[in-house]
This record gives structure tokens, C-alpha cells and sequence, in this order.
């Protein structure tokens, strides 16, 4: 490696994904594996935060471990420890947090803190090594829905979010009524396919804001579901999707006309959704770049934490081995 190599482990366990990935300048992963609970918590329709922590410290040496041998590496070549620390499930960050702490103090590494929305930003600078700030992001997951400013590496703006439930909790919602098992958004995503946007469901707009509400629209589906007879499944997702997408979307080109900025891109576990990409993707003309992460960097994963990790880092944060979890950390 040259001088100005430097190569981050970065941590990942605010929800169900215990995940450690090595990354070279931000940019290159040399690796990134993910340890999912999916199947642990199908059984109870969605994450259960006491055996999302336990099953962490279970897996996160096992994972660090793995990790390091896929990289062919040494905890020794390691420059930056980067762990999550929010927002996320306070038990399950903690460990992530807990172990980061532990690394960086044992081969007395610098510390680096990472707020997980900016990793999921930074899931776009892995994909795209072109990318650079300023650009817009939308940024959908199951507890977020904002639009964000990125004027540089670290310095971010957030000029709209979300006044109640977050998109992907939405997805999640809707699916519940619908019938279909934990994690909704895919199997939202997937049944919608199959149907037609037939029905009308409302959209809730502010004014003189790029905020946005997805409890109207949620409690809509849930009245139709129950109050329809043989209401077709399928086009109801069918609906639900279209109708938050155009939502997202209307939002989006508000921000691109007060901002002027001309690239935009996407993030979150909501942007893997096939109908939003192919959606946002439309947008892209002579004036507008649209970037995509890859579909394996939208939901959580370490690569994204290690890229966001470095970019903190070159732009002088450290933390203290007191650092700690921070539940409901905003951007």
C-alpha cells in the first residue's frame, strides 16, 4: 500500500444485519459481509430488538473474522475503526458500538463514529466513483423519508422529510394488511407487479415545504382492504406504490427547481423498491444525472459505513472510546 492509502473496517448493526466490511479511500471494498436475522425474525412479523441485539454479539467476531480473511488482511493493516452508532435499535447499535470501541482502543486505531443515514448517501460513492457533492438525495428506509442536500462530504442539508411514518414503514404496514409476511416492502414490491394502478388513493402535500406524509395514504389502503369485498391485492399495491412514488417524485423536482442542483441520487433500503428505480430513473435527461446504488449496498451493510467512515475522517472527526449509541440520530 502506498502513504495515502487508508484502509477502514467499518461496523454495521442498527437493526438486523450484522455486517463488517474493509474499505480502501472510500471508494473500493475489498470486502463486505452481512450477516441477516430475516429468517429469526419472519417468525414474529417484524424485528424484535432484544433478539436482534443477542444474536449480534453473537455473530459480529465471527463476521469481523470473515470479513478480514476475504479482504487478505490483518486487524494490524487496518487504519480507521468506523462503527454505526444511529440511528437505529439502541441494544443492537450498542454492540457494533461496543466492539468498535474495544478494536480501536486494543491496536490503538482512531474512532470514527458513523451516522447510518450518511452510509447509506455514501452507498453511492462505492457504485459510482464519479459521483461527487453537491448533489441531491432522496433517501427512503424504514424510518426515514427525506430529501437531503449534500453540499460536501460532510456537510449536509435535510430540506424535506417526513411528518409521521416514514415510507418503508408504510411498505411495511401495507403489506401487514394485505396479508403478506415480514419484510413487506419486497413482497409489496413483488405482488404489485402482478396488478394494475386502478385504484385513487390520496396524497398529502404541504405548503411552501418538501416535508411529506405517508399516514393518509396508509390509512386509506387499510379502509379499502377492509371495506371492499374481493378487493384485487395486487392492485392495490399496485396503487399504494405508484401513488408514493409520484409523491417522492413530485417532491424530488420541487427540490431539483429551488436548489438547481443536477444530480440526484437515491439511498436507503426503499430505493432496492423496482418500480421507485425504474421511476427516478426517468428523470434523468441532459440536464439531470441519477445515481443508483447498487441493490445490495440500498440495505444496510458495512461497505457504506467504511466509505462514510472515511470521508469523516479525512475531514478531521475522531472520537473518544466513550463514544456511544445514539438512538434516534438525526442528519
Amino acid at each position: 500500500m502506498t502513504e495515502k492509502d487508508i484502509v477502514v473496517l467499518g461496523i454495521e448493526s442498527s437493526c438486523d444485519e450484522t455486517s463488517v466490511a474493509v474499505v480502501k479511500n472510500g471508494r473500493e471494498v475489498l470486502s463486505n459481509v452481512i450477516d441477516t436475522q430475516i429468517k429469526i425474525h419472519e417468525q414474529f412479523g417484524g424485528v424484535v430488538p432484544e433478539i436482534a441485539s443477542r444474536n449480534h454479539i453473537e455473530a459480529i467476531s465471527r463476521v469481523a473474522k470473515t470479513a478480514l480473511e476475504e479482504a487478505n488482511m490483518k486487524l494490524e493493516d487496518v487504519d480507521l475503526i468506523a462503527p454505526t452508532y444511529g440511528p437505529g435499535l439502541v441494544g443492537a447499535l450498542l454492540v457494533g458500538v461496543s466492539y468498535g470501541r474495544g478494536l480501536a482502543y486494543a491496536l490503538n486505531k482512531p474512532l470514527v463514529g458513523v451516522n447510518h443515514l450518511e452510509g447509506h448517501i455514501a452507498a453511492n460513492y462505492i457504485t459510482h466513483p464519479d459521483l461527487e457533492p453537491p448533489f441531491l438525495c432522496m433517501l427512503t428506509s424504514g424510518g426515514n423519508t427525506q430529501i437531503v442536500y449534500v453540499k460536501n462530504y460532510c456537510d449536509m442539508e435535510v430540506l424535506g422529510r417526513t411528518r409521521d411514518d416514514a415510507i418503508g414503514e408504510a411498505f411495511d404496514k401495507v403489506a401487514r394488511v394485505v396479508g403478506l409476511d415480514y419484510p413487506g416492502g419486497p413482497k409489496v414490491d413483488k405482488l404489485a407487479k402482478t396488478g394494475t394502478p386502478n385504484i385513487k388513493l390520496p396524497k398529502t402535500h404541504f405548503e411552501n415545504s418538501l416535508d411529506f406524509s405517508f399516514s393518509g395514504i396508509k390509512t386509506a389502503v387499510i379502509n379499502i382492504n377492509h371495506n371492499t369485498k374481493d378487493i384485487n391485492k395486487a392492485d392495490l399495491c399496485a396503487s399504494f406504490e405508484k401513488t408514493v412514488t409520484e409523491v417522492l417524485i413530485e417532491n424530488v423536482q420541487k427540490a431539483i427547481e429551488q436548489t438547481g442542483i443536477k444530480s440526484l441520487a437515491i439511498a436507503g433500503g426503499v430505493s432496492a423498491n423496482s418500480y421507485i428505480r425504474s421511476e427516478i430513473l426517468k428523470l434523468q435527461n441532459d440536464d439531470l444525472k441519477v445515481y443508483m446504488p447498487d441493490l445490495k449496498l440500498c440495505t444496510d451493510n458495512a461497505a457504506m459505513i467504511g466509505s462514510a467512515g472515511y470521508y469523516n475522517f479525512i475531514n478531521g472527526k475522531r472520537d473518544e472510546l466513550d463514544l456511544n449509541a445514539v438512538p434516534n440520530l438525526k442528519l
